[in-house]
């Protein structure tokens, strides 16, 4: 008979929980996973990893047409629509198949179907109950439950997708044609990461926000280069905007969109609605426990317990910032915590974000405004990479590095990034900011030359008035 009592069950297979799974497994912890649907959850197989198949896509596509520039001819530059998104979802095929192999290497069974918390034992263990449709497929028990349920698309009133001419992001990722005219509703990540794309293959592209700016979350110069550069890319962008009830025919949606004081009504062939998420709370037995659910999110305490002991929460169920790598790392302390090791807790300020549009953003920790509102006097550094030879020479000088440090003590309180793979420096000023270093340090460290990161370095000692190179 198979295994069903464990030290750790976890609820929910994606990058929160089939890593809090492998790290129990390494620490002799006798764990198992309970999935409904596919290893990896919506960001490997719905969210992070596709979209950024596609973006890959769309860049490669920008450049054919932008040969020119380099010194390179072609005519007749075409594509397959259809093999572009094949090859996004093979990709995620095969990193849901090496999570399943590492599982699977690591002895860590996965049970399939939706876990709902059972009844508390005398001896302290916790029922999971393993259910598909109305039938309990199995009963496991536990010490301790971890859950990772993840989250899914919000729905707002008469813009629910309808799976033709209505999108959530699952639509938008497996289209059957590329739509010549799309709306995208909401400039969060996942809303300019879809305009980038389908504006970057062709579509002519709407981008609406009902926010008086587009990425509201980044520091706002950053948002302005962005929209600006949205812009002259051809996507229209509206903002400070407020839409009335969508009007569908057979293949073309209508909408009415308010702004300045002003109403127009945008005709498209498809709609995309990236108006948030909310989490998987529903059918997890919460009812039978004293864990609080605050819109939709379950509420932790910094080391992601919940207010039933012995059960946890990680992940975007456990509320914002809605990252996977936020959920890898509450995976590995939380499972460390009950493994009797000593923790820290997540500091937010210290969590970097990534959007993948083009130009790419990244950041950590407070903008300018939220580092004044803090009561921080703040020193700004700002350096753009119009002025540094690697972006002149990769044809990326679109961009600007921003740096903002605590005038008195010299702690770097933010970093806000955009232009050519900024995504991929912005760990830097991560590791900066996690290791509590001061602008002597980073003026101290040598970067390579030539590099785009250099401009990191240049952003530093602009905020102490000695950049050099602009």
């Amino acid at each position: 008979m198979s295994q069903t009592n464990f030290d750790i069950i976890v609820v929910g297979g994606g990058p929160g929980g089939y890593v809090a799974a492998l790290r129990a497994a390494q620490l002799g912890l006798s764990v198992a996973v309970v999935e409904a649907n596919h290893l990896g959850g919506i960001c490997l197989n719905w969210g992070c990893i596709p979209t950024k198949a596609l973006l890959r896509a769309s860049e490669i596509n920008h450049l054919l047409h932008d040969l020119p520039a380099y010194g390179f001819k072609a005519d007749n530059i075409s594509f397959d629509f259809k093999a572009v998104v094949a090859r996004s979802r093979a990709v995620s095929g095969k990193l849901s198949g090496g999570i399943a192999h590492l599982l699977k290497k690591a002895k860590v069974p996965v049970f399939n179907g939706f876990g709902k918390l059972g009844e508390l034992a005398k001896d302290g263990t916790r029922k999971v109950l393993v259910h598909e449709k109305d039938a309990v497929t199995a009963t496991l028990s536990a010490r301790h439950v971890i859950l990772a349920t993840g989250a899914r698309a919000r729905k707002l009133p008469g813009l629910e997708p309808d799976g033709k001419l209505v999108w959530s992001y699952r639509e938008a990722l497996v289209p059957e044609e590329l739509p010549a005219r799309l709306l995208v509703i909401g400039s969060g990540a996942i809303g300019t990461e879809f305009a980038s794309f389908y504006r970057n293959m062709g579509s002519e592209v709407t981008l609406v926000e009902v926010a008086p700016r587009i990425l509201p979350v980044e520091d706002e110069e950053i948002s302005a280069i962005a929209q600006k550069s949205f812009e002259k890319q051809g996507i229209k962008v509206i903002t400070s905007a407020k839409l009335g009830a969508l009007s569908k025919t057979a293949s073309e949606v209508s909408v009415p969109v308010e702004a300045g004081g002003k109403t127009q009504t945008i005709v498209v062939d498809r709609v995309i609605s990236a108006v948030g998420i909310v989490g998987n709370v529903e059918n997890l037995g919460l009812e039978n426990t004293k864990i609080v659910v605050d819109r939709t999110h379950i509420v932790t305490d910094s080391l992601c317990r919940t207010a039933e002991p012995s059960i946890y929460a990680i992940g975007d169920i456990a509320g914002a910032p809605w990252l996977a790598h936020k959920a890898s790392h509450e995976a590995v302390m939380c499972v460390e915590a009950i493994a009797g090791k000593t923790v820290h807790a997540i500091d937010p300020t210290k969590i970097p974000g990534c959007t993948y549009c083009r130009p790419q953003v990244a950041s950590v920790g407070y903008t300018e405004a939220k580092a004044k509102e803090a009561g921080y006097k703040v020193r700004v550094g700002k350096f753009p990479l119009a002025a540094n030879g690697k972006a002149l020479a990769m044809g990326e000088p679109e961009g600007l590095i921003k740096t903002v440090f605590d005038a008195k003590t010299g702690e770097l309180l933010g970093a806000h990034m955009i232009g050519a793979e900024v995504t991929e420096m912005i760990q830097g000023y991560v590791i900066a900011r996690s290791s509590e270093l001061t602008e002597a340090e980073l003026i101290e460290t040598i970067f390579p030359h030539p590099t785009i990161s250099e401009s990191m370095h240049e952003a530093v000692l602009a905020a102490y008035d000695g950049a050099l190179h602009f």
